[in-house]
């Protein structure tokens, strides 16, 4: 069975992320799967009883969380996720996730540094 663009937007982030020094892939709450730099999670793919066609994305953006806000494929944050630059980005099934793939390849990045000691941080 191919793979829908969503499903192959999370392979890739997944494949990218483990280039990172120390990154491993686990479950992260109930249905939703994440990647991890020494036990501290900094991205999460998924959403509970999720279609194979949309795709949810958190990561911590403390560089570009106001300015990712005002984009269309971006969720408004509250609470917690607000007050610590967590953004959520979603993508629905028309959606052209593959074409936002260099900005989410950024936050990726972005969200391991931010989350990862500093000395596996400035390794990249």
């Amino acid at each position: 069975m191919p793979q829908t663009p969503h499903q192959r937007t999370e392979a890739e982030l997944t494949a990218y992320g483990f280039t990172f020094p120390e990154t491993n892939a686990g479950p992260a709450w109930q249905t939703t799967r994440g990647l991890y730099v020494r036990k501290k999670m900094f991205a999460v793919f998924g959403e509970k009883a999720q279609p194979l066609n949309e795709l949810t994305m958190i990561m911590k953006l403390p560089i570009s969380a106001e300015m990712a806000a005002e984009l269309p494929f971006v969720r408004p944050a509250r609470g917690w996720y607000k007050q610590h630059n967590w953004v959520t980005a979603y993508f629905g099934a028309g959606d052209d996730v593959l074409a936002e793939m260099d900005t989410l390849r950024g936050w990726l990045k972005q969200s391991y540094i931010a989350v990862a000691p500093k000395t596996l941080g400035k390794r990249l």
